[in-house]
């Protein structure tokens, strides 16, 4: 049987009760308050998966309950679960806190045999409202549903954002109305690294996947790369160069040689329709504009262009979201840095957040999942060192950079980019099990994080990553016989 306190990532507070044990029987039922009936037919199909019982939803008090409290003060994250010996109550102020509750409940089932829940009480909830990863469509392109396969995986781990890096150099993965030679040229055969990651999202295929991520309650977030990783667009539309000719398609992992031209009327024009266009697809809150490594465009450009462009998310009702290197102009009231040097050098983020400004961190020798575990991984890269599982793990986001604590984090985020990737199966290896590490991170108070704790409790998780069918990296780091 599992122990209450066996969940990834930890709860904020377990107190087990072993007198209170709850051995489903076989007559269980669920209820829910009505607002909560998708997340009681979830969890009624769960426990029918565990138990072979027929699990009904009832309309009257079920053996599992899930009720809902109005309770303001609360994250709308946060739940409470206890177990006792007659039945289980799952409480929260929303149903995304029953998500959350559900996801703990999902990781306490036994993966075999008799079908108990360790008795006791969960009071759970986040410590940062942003716990993310990203995948790179750009250079790779991964269809529909493996990105919802992908979604099923990281929800739970109480992961809520999904970073979708739509647009590189290699290639453009989103229609946008009114310039279609975006995705006919770049999004088709031959685009990505080396040629081999064609395709991309129709605007219909895309507001399916924004509203499937929806139901795991997890907020996708559309970045659209300017003023620099451009090229995809100017192969399609070589109006957009500053000398209005043609450019090459390019598909090796260089970055930096492209650029939107700053001071052409036809450049904002199209910035403006795209971010239009995508804002209108996405109805999450956040869009990123990237705006790292516009190593072709002169200082005195970036300023110009990002002062023009930073505020259109917010015309269209976004937050703007851009890698760190935006914070080095003046930025509108909503938007969030997004950090990622190794050096822990003030790039303009610690200005931004003492005037008020939300930060997410996502440090690439901590967070970024396209790194080698070891010399040894197959895949990957290493200019950011080698980060290992640990390496992942024993870090704290309020102390990656003077001037941005606690209180300055929206949260944390993990990059998977795509360069050396072929397949979700490559995604699954590198993303898995690190971003577990990260979920940690993101979700546990920074004085209950412990190690030894989350590599005993990772080894306890592998079989069940294993049936779920993930690929993941067996890190020799961990003792996955322990499982």
């Amino acid at each position: 049987m599992r122990h209450l306190g066996d969940v990834i990532p930890l709860p904020v507070s377990v107190r087990p009760d072993p007198a209170a044990d709850f051995p489903l029987p076989a007559d269980v039922s669920v209820s829910a308050a009505p607002a909560a009936t998708a997340i009681a037919g979830e969890l009624a199909e769960l426990l029918r998966q565990a138990t072979g019982f027929p699990v009904p939803i009832v309309a009257g008090l079920g053996t599992v309950r899930l009720l809902l409290d109005d309770d303001e003060a609360k994250s709308p994250e946060s739940y409470r679960l206890d177990i006792a010996a007659d039945g289980v109550t799952l409480r929260a102020p929303t149903d995304q806190g029953l998500f959350a509750g559900l996801q703990t409940i999902r990781q306490l089932l036994p993966g075999a045999g008799a079908v108990v829940l360790p008795g006791g009480r969960v009071e759970d909830e986040p410590r940062f409202p942003y716990r993310g990863t990203m995948l790179d469509l750009a250079r790779h392109f991964y269809q529909p549903a493996d990105i919802r396969s992908f979604i099923d995986t990281i929800a739970q781990f109480k992961i809520n954002h999904l970073h979708l890096h739509l647009t590189d150099d290699q290639g453009w993965r989103l229609e946008i109305e009114g310039w279609p030679r975006l995705t006919e040229v770049s999004g088709g055969e031959g685009t990505g690294i080396d040629g081999a990651g064609p395709g991309f999202l129709t605007a219909q295929q895309y507001a399916e996947l924004v509203a499937y991520a929806a139901t795991r309650f997890v907020t996708i977030v559309p970045e659209i790369d300017l003023p620099g990783h451009v090229n995809a667009a100017q192969v399609a539309y070589p109006e957009l160069t500053c000398d209005g000719e043609p450019v090459q398609p390019r598909t090796d992992p260089e970055v930096g040689y492209s650029s939107l031209c700053a001071g052409k009327d036809e450049t904002y024009a199209f910035v403006e329709d795209v971010i239009r266009v995508v804002a209108a697809l996405t109805p999450g809150p956040y869009l990123h504009i990237g705006g790292d490594e516009a190593l072709s465009t002169t200082a005195e450009d970036y300023r110009a262009f990002m002062t023009r462009v930073l505020p259109l998310p917010g015309k269209y009702g976004k937050r703007a979201i851009g890698w760190h290197e935006m914070a080095a102009v003046d930025l509108p009231a909503t938007a969030i840095p997004q950090y990622w040097r190794i050096e822990p050098v003030d790039d303009g983020v610690a200005r931004a957040a003492a005037a008020g400004h939300q930060v997410i961190m996502s440090p690439a020798d901590r967070s970024y999942l396209d790194m080698k575990y070891d010399e040894s991984t197959p895949l990957g890269l290493d200019w950011a060192g080698l980060v290992g599982v640990e390496r992942s793990y024993d870090w704290d986001p309020a102390d990656r950079l003077p001037g941005v604590g606690e209180e300055s984090l929206l949260g944390v985020e993990a990059p998977l980019w795509s360069e050396t990737l072929r397949s979700l199966a490559d995604v699954e290896f590198m993303v898995f099990p690190r971003l577990l590490a990260i979920a940690e991170i993101g979700w546990t108070p920074q004085a209950a994080r412990d190690w030894t704790s989350f590599r005993d409790r990772l080894a306890a998780f592998g079989p069940r990553l294993e049936a779920q069918g993930v690929n993941f990296h067996r890190s020799t780091e961990i003792d996955w016989t322990a499982g």
